[in-house]
């Protein structure tokens, strides 16, 4: 079931993705920016294939999608090996986002506390966590709006990469919420945004956002960045993250550990920003980090459109992973982390 013209809301915020009346309401970014058509998933099956084929994608937001594809589970079959089932099927869809088994394995253990609880209160209360799962991330992310605008001077001119705004989280954005908050305190002059390629998430869904939050803007090719630093005044990097290792190894949208070497080359600071749940004690370094490869016509057929020759192949990593060495902050909901990470780093709250 689709409905166009009607974005969803969370506690009065737009948000990617949202539980009600039995069922998700989740906007299909595959179609931003051309069309704003919400889908109704009803089935964790319907939840799995939207996070595999990227309706919806950005750590928080997967995690929060996957908090929601919980409780249609417990719906459909409250036991505990069946819950367990539909969350490996939800774990198995993107592996790098370590937000996405996170939230499942937070939402496993309150079933587990409540086995002896009738049907309808194992729903309730698994609706409960999963909404407390989403108010959480917006709160995150307000805070590290606020603590990551503190780190721009005044007329600040930043450049990013992917989408980190409320598309890609659970209603504010991450990086985007550094952006938006020096925004909206006036201390922004001009955000760069990259087209991000393949998929074009910086040219399709960040235009997207800026355009809808009034955000000046200006749009580039990846490979324009470098000369960008070289020309222009650039006084930030700011990068999402979907995994970050112990030791600060950050995992993040392919093509930012080239910003992140070309920022230290111009000596801009570059900083990763992102929600404690996104840091993962059980990486020591990014060596550990999963790394998605996804299919090559991604490259070869850009949105459909064939652009390389019939016989040509490609590789297709989503993420890549910046050394912690080339990182100058890492920002939280809980502030500035700066080296060495593997002390300053919170332990990720496990709920």
């Amino acid at each position: 079931m689709t409905d166009r013209g009607r974005l969803p809301q969370f506690d009065g915020v737009f948000a990617p993705v949202v539980y009600r009346d039995a069922a998700i309401d989740l906007l299909d970014q595959t179609l931003l920016p051309e069309e704003e058509t919400v889908l109704r998933l009803a089935t964790v099956d319907e939840v799995a294939e939207a996070i595999r084929v990227m309706r919806v994608r950005g750590a928080p937001a997967i995690g929060v999608t996957a908090a929601y594809g919980m409780v249609l589970a417990a719906a459909a079959d409250p036991a505990i090996e069946a819950m367990e089932r539909a969350a490996e099927a939800l774990r198995t869809t993107r592996p790098t986002a370590v937000n996405l088994a996170w939230a499942l394995d937070r939402m496993l253990r309150v079933r587990r506390r409540l086995d002896t609880d009738p049907s309808e209160s194992i729903v309730e209360q698994l609706l409960a966590e999963a909404r407390q799962i989403h108010a959480e991330d917006i709160a995150a992310n307000r805070a590290i709006g606020a603590a990551g605008a503190d780190l721009l001077p005044d007329d600040a001119v930043v450049l990013t990469i992917c989408n980190t705004g409320a598309l890609a989280t659970g209603g504010i954005g991450t990086a985007y919420g550094v952006i938006r908050t020096a925004h909206e305190r006036g201390r922004l002059q001009l955000a760069y945004a990259c087209e991000t390629r393949p998929r074009l998430q910086g040219a399709r869904l960040t235009a997207w956002e800026l355009l809808r939050d009034g955000i000046p803007f200006r749009l580039l090719a990846d490979g324009a960045a470098g000369a960008l630093m070289a020309t222009r005044r650039i006084d930030a990097v700011l990068v999402g993250a979907d995994r970050i290792a112990r030791n600060g190894d950050t995992a993040n949208k392919i093509g930012t550990y080239a910003l992140a070497v070309l920022a230290g080359h111009h000596r801009v600071p570059l900083y990763a920003v992102a929600p404690t749940s996104t840091i993962d004690p059980a990486s020591p370094t990014g060596a550990a980090i999963p790394i998605e490869e996804r299919n090559a016509g991604e490259i070869l057929a850009p949105r459909g459109v064939r652009l390389a020759p019939s016989a040509a192949d490609a590789w297709n990593p989503a993420f890549d992973v910046t050394p912690a060495e080339l990182v100058a902050g890492i920002v939280t909901e809980r502030g500035v982390h700066r080296p060495p990470y593997d002390v300053s780093l919170p332990g990720r709250d496990r709920g």
